[in-house]
């Protein structure tokens, strides 16, 4: 089971978000639902890296862990919620197609 976090501030911006675990799903390598959770949160990292008014920081310290936390001045904020927005959305989707094999925990900071 991949066990995803996503922090969101009172407003709903993306703060943080990290996955840990294997889905099971299908052989290493074959995964279709680790696929997509590693997916969103690479794209979700790299849409932000270089943006104006984002910093970004992440990583992949080993296989079945990923992780990204973000912060960010007022000029990057609404492209900020948008690509949280997104990330959460497609994460939220995962887990109701795939209950067996991942979980999101949405905390509100």
């Amino acid at each position: 089971m991949i066990e995803i976090e996503a922090v969101l501030d009172n407003d709903g911006i993306l703060k943080a978000c990290k996955a840990a675990g294997h889905a099971g799903a299908g052989k290493s390598g074959s995964d279709i639902v680790c696929a997509a959770v590693s997916i969103l949160l690479r794209t979700a990292f790299s849409t932000l890296l270089n943006k104006k008014g984002i910093k970004v920081q992440g990583g992949a310290p080993e296989r079945g862990q990923l992780w990204l936390e973000v912060e960010y001045e007022a000029e990057g904020r609404e492209y900020l919620f948008a690509v949280g927005e997104f990330l959460v959305n497609g994460l939220s989707s995962l887990t109701k197609e795939f209950p067996n094999n991942c979980k999101l925990t949405i905390k509100e900071i």
